[in-house]
């Protein structure tokens, strides 16, 4: 008797073993982009913008094109591709020092102009690849390498929202907060990140995603307590959903 196939491996990744850390959740968040690439039909045209940090190696599972980026730049890189390819679906994969500190200038005028791309930003309040330095999402009182004591507001400010800026901004078609530490939530994302890209094919202008991530190697803690501290002390400062859906949502 034959053998029934409960899962199968999404056709969107190749068969590279992932290099992240145990417990981290960029596994998770790739398979859900790798899922919704073959949903919506259109792997063979999908380009993927891979940055600087944890995720610089994507383009070794994303089955489909790839071009890499200096660090921060990814939706200039992304832009130029879009405006060239204009067919193609375009999204940009970022981490959180990525995107909102070196990169902050590109993703608020990318999402200012409008490009018709999608964004793929993990926040997990932490730089991951380099040591653990802050990053302008960790949270106050976070420890990290280069805040021993914790962050704190008269030194370093207060942690950036990024979804809640770039939903000010009249280019935005669609900004949301997702994350991926429980089963419901991961689900939640998948819809999420299926619908920004949606948007992109129907050329509504920018999308960014949002994906609450775990760091349990740079945050110190075991895989599922990190899970459970991004329940307990992320989310609280960066609330879960949609910011703006111009089909009219928030």
């Amino acid at each position: 008797m034959a053998e029934k196939i409960v899962y199968q491996k999404s056709a969107g990744l190749t068969g590279k073993e992932l290099h992240y850390c145990p417990g981290c959740t960029h596994g998770i968040i790739h398979k859900l982009v790798a899922e919704t690439l073959v949903e919506l039909d259109v792997l063979q045209k999908a380009i993927v913008i891979a940055p600087v940090g944890c995720a610089v190696l994507a383009y070794e599972y994303f089955n489909c094109d790839a071009q890499e980026a200096a660090h921060g730049r990814a939706p200039a890189l992304a832009t130029g591709v879009k405006r060239v390819l204009p067919d193609r679906v375009v999204f940009t994969y970022q981490g959180d020092g990525d995107l909102a500190s070196i990169g902050a200038a590109e993703i608020v005028h990318a999402a200012m102009r409008g490009e018709n791309i999608t964004v793929i930003f993990v926040n997990n309040a932490i730089y991951g690849m380099t040591g653990g330095q802050m990053a302008p999402t960790t949270l106050i009182g976070q420890h990290t390498t280069t805040s021993p004591y914790g962050r704190k507001v008269e030194g370093q400010g207060h942690p950036i929202r990024i979804s809640e800026m770039l939903a000010t901004l009249q280019g935005t078609a669609y900004i949301a907060r997702v994350a991926v530490h429980k089963i419901a939530r991961i689900n939640a994302a998948k819809r999420s990140i299926k619908k920004a890209f949606q948007m992109q094919i129907e050329k509504k202008g920018f999308s960014m995603i949002e994906v609450l991530s775990t760091c349990p190697t740079n945050w110190g803690l075991s895989p599922v307590e990190a899970l459970n501290w991004l329940e307990h002390n992320m989310i609280p400062v960066y609330p879960l959903g949609v910011y703006k859906d111009i089909e009219g949502g928030a």
